[in-house]
């Protein structure tokens, strides 16, 4: 049977093997506080490209030390970092899968024992310090730090860049209204929340020609936040500055409850892609192949990202194919192993 989940999709001049994408999960296992990859990275990322996974997106990897959301995170703030994520590069490569990463600022939800930032002083909840309102000179500083780590992303060999504009990190935070109160020219309208991104996607494109991805969270769940009305429109200021894709999640800005339920945010992903004539990943609660290839095959997203269904199965792919009545090719240390 022919399928769309396995058919190879084209980003610029990369190929992916198939529409399987590993989606970013914090891992928290940075052994000295100091965001150097470990033995448990490789081996946690090389599975799921032995799994055949099509492409990999590391965990929200820190610009800068300030910006990780636990001292246990990755980190590619200093040139100290690229000689174990190159490691991690040719081991996923090596095993079929492409490589991304996702460069990320945590912002006001930074769990860390020093000063925190963010556009505004407010806190996420109770639970969290109350983060110091950035100044101008900070947040080009930290615009600086996204294209510095995307300069050592190229060196370290990875295929794709996605920012992290989602689940009420620090990119997010200047987007929603409910946590960017500036008066200056980074708050207030639309267009003036927008500005830190296109700001940080500006620099980055001085340096990465390759595949760019932006993660946001389509909906705040809350009567003064963002909707996905307003990230289609978004959708298309981000195309215009050189996306190739937005990988739609949501929520996580302020504390809310979220209704969940098989598949419950691939409305967004849709409503996007065919608004900004996108491309767009889904994501949310998908586990199943026969989900995967109904969200492909009625054009609601172009790639599929796959979360905790691959903690639990490092095999997915297998599973979703044997689950669509198709094969797919073994490792060949697996082939005793693969046949259905």
């Amino acid at each position: 049977m022919e399928t769309k989940l396995f058919s190879p999709y084209e980003i610029k001049d990369l190929t992916l093997k198939n529409r399987i994408v590993m989606a970013p999960m914090c891992m928290y296992s940075c052994e000295k506080e100091d965001g150097i990859v470990t033995d448990w990275h490789v081996a946690h990322y090389t599975s799921r490209a032995v799994g055949q996974v099509g492409l990999i997106i590391l965990e929200a990897t820190a610009v800068t030390p300030q910006g990780r959301i636990s001292h246990q995170d990755l980190g590619i703030w200093s040139d100290d970092h690229v000689r174990g994520l190159t490691r991690l590069t040719e081991q996923i490569k090596q095993n079929g899968a492409a490589a991304g990463i996702q460069l990320a600022h945590a912002g006001r939800k930074a769990a860390l024992r020093d000063e925190i930032i963010a556009p505004s002083a407010l806190a996420f909840d109770d639970k969290y310090k109350e983060p110091k309102a950035m100044t101008i000179e900070e947040i080009n500083e930290t615009i600086k730090a996204f294209k510095l780590a995307a300069e050592r992303t190229k060196r370290a060999g990875f295929d794709v860049i996605e920012i992290h504009a989602a689940h009420g990190y620090l990119i997010n935070q200047f987007l929603s209204p409910l946590t960017n109160k500036r008066e200056d020219v980074y708050g207030g309208s639309a267009e003036n929340r927008f500005r830190y991104l296109r700001e940080v996607l500006e620099a980055v494109k001085t340096v990465w020609d390759g595949p760019l991805f932006v993660r946001v969270s389509a909906c705040d769940y809350h009567e003064d936040g963002l909707t996905v009305d307003d990230y289609a429109s978004m959708g298309a200021w981000m195309k215009d500055l050189g996306v190739d894709l937005i990988d739609v999640s949501s929520g996580a800005v302020v504390p809310a409850k979220i209704n969940v339920y098989p598949g419950y945010q691939v409305k967004f992903a849709e409503k996007i892609k065919h608004e900004a004539s996108v491309a767009t990943g889904a994501v949310g609660l998908i586990t199943t192949g026969i989900q995967a290839e109904e969200i492909l095959q009625n054009d609601r997203a172009d790639l599929i990202f796959i979360a905790r269904e691959l903690l639990r199965d490092p095999y997915w792919p297998r599973t979703a194919a044997k689950e669509l009545g198709t094969s797919i090719e073994a490792p060949q240390q697996y082939t005793r192993g693969w046949i259905f």
